[in-house]
């Protein structure tokens, strides 16, 4: 999934970090649909995935930032 033709700058950003953001979108989703629906697991489970979604996140952040510390260029997870 690396493009090695262009500036660092342009590399796609980590899959954790996309993945991560996706599991926060849901849980945003999911808990507002518990608060509407007035299913309180439906929204622990949302508040859940938000951190769960948050932690992948930053993980991903983390390995970007080592990658661009240490100049690796793969995503060997």
């Amino acid at each position: 999934m690396n493009d090695h033709d262009h500036d660092r700058d342009d590399q796609t950003i980590d899959s954790d970090r996309t993945e991560g953001s996706a599991k926060k979108l849901g849980g945003d989703l999911k808990e507002g649909a518990g608060k509407i629906l007035g299913d309180s697991k439906l929204k622990h489970e949302g508040q859940a995935d938000q951190a769960e979604g948050k932690l992948q996140n930053a993980w991903g952040s983390a390995k970007d930032e080592a990658r661009e510390t240490f100049g690796a260029n793969d995503d060997e997870g």
